[in-house]
């Protein structure tokens, strides 16, 4: 359900209620400025990921800025981003509920939309949902090219769902899915590097043989806010799908040489007691700011270090100088941006200290 905004545009930053999710309209734009421009001269298109965002709005204002279209994981996602206007998405993701994969072709009614496929027994599936649905439906191939996880092996496994793909009057062979998830967050940029490299090849060498077998792809995609410009250079990924640069997290900055971006999100907490000296506890804890990745970090705070969490409470040290007082409101910069956005139904748009707009965050829980 749709909460209750936690602020009023004009409203001043002290005064919204908490926890609430910042988002630093400057810090934003510049991100989105900054990826464009990056990519500008590569011949790479950004496919922004809303996994991340899950916000038509951020959707359209990165396609004001040149993306393509979105990405999405799940087809409740690109149901939001469909509804929202966004009219090119492709679920960079596996779906194989006939439920499912008829609720995502009766959206090509007002949206281009494509999936991915790394089985044959899924792209059978996806072709008695076409046939049913009266549409060919665009399918790209998955190759695992070193995540572990989804797709099918490079070269001739690959060549072969293609063809399979190719061969279907219900289905359109669209590309390859090529994504190595886990190399962004290698920390050394050797170690990145390394892992993309070998990632370039395995795609490179798939597409050739794709070629030689008369199948163009028309996508080549992956990469990711840690790797994007190893991919966006390589002659080969013509899609980057990249969605953390719009906002930074501090897992993304613990990278040696971090992606070139400015924490543009951030939870706003308030210091609910301070029971004791150098120790304080925010309003912010679990449920306000997710810890897969870590412990969030208090912004231009130096002194303080956010040092423990249970559900709805934050513990504070401090560490050099004094705690922050009872009532007092502080930045939080997450340590993982997208299970915290998913946390919140409002972006709070806040520009040189006063909420400017408020966004809702449309696809906010949608997992199905």
């Amino acid at each position: 359900m749709l909460q209750r905004p936690p602020a009023e545009p004009g409203m001043r930053e002290e005064e919204v209620d908490t926890p609430a999710l910042i988002l630093d309209l400057d810090a934003f734009e510049a991100n989105l400025d900054a990826m464009a421009a990056f990519l500008a001269p590569t011949g790479a298109k950004l496919r922004a990921h809303a996994k991340t965002h899950k916000s038509p709005v951020v959707a359209l204002q990165q396609m004001r800025r040149g993306a393509v279209g979105q990405c999405v994981q799940k087809v409740a996602e690109a149901e939001a981003l469909a509804w929202g206007g966004v009219p090119d998405i492709l679920v960079s993701n596996e779906v194989v509920s006939p439920r499912k994969l008829a609720r995502l072709l009766a959206l090509s009614a007002i949206s281009k939309v494509a999936l991915c496929a790394d089985d044959a027994a899924g792209v059978a599936l996806i072709e008695q949902a076409a046939e049913a649905a009266g549409q060919r439906a665009t399918v790209l191939v998955e190759i695992d090219v070193g995540a572990g996880r989804c797709g099918v092996a490079p070269g001739p496994e690959a060549v072969a769902l293609a063809s399979r793909i190719a061969a279907s009057p219900h289905l359109i062979f669209g590309g390859l899915q090529a994504y190595h998830g886990s190399a962004q967050h290698i920390r050394s940029p050797e170690g990145r590097a390394a892992a993309i490299e070998a990632a370039i090849g395995h795609t490179r060498r798939s597409v050739e043989q794709l070629r030689q077998q008369g199948l163009a792809c028309a996508i080549v995609g992956g990469a990711g806010t840690g790797t994007f410009p190893h991919e966006a250079a390589s002659g080969v990924y013509n899609e980057v799908q990249a969605g953390s640069y719009a906002f930074m997290d501090a897992d993304y900055a613990a990278n040696e040489q971090a992606p070139p971006f400015r924490h543009a999100l951030f939870v706003l907490a308030q210091v609910m007691s301070a029971p004791r000296q150098g120790f304080a506890v925010l309003d912010a804890g679990h449920k306000a700011a997710p810890t897969d990745s870590g412990f969030p970090k208090v912004w231009q705070r130096p002194g303080l270090r956010y040092a423990g969490a249970s559900d709805e409470h934050g513990n504070l040290l401090a560490e050099d100088g004094p705690a922050p007082k009872l009532g007092e409101k502080l930045r939080l910069v997450p340590g993982h941006c997208d299970p915290t956005i998913d946390r919140y139904d409002w972006f709070v748009g806040v520009r040189n200290g006063r909420v400017e707009c408020l966004w809702p965050i449309t696809a906010r829980g949608a997992m199905q």
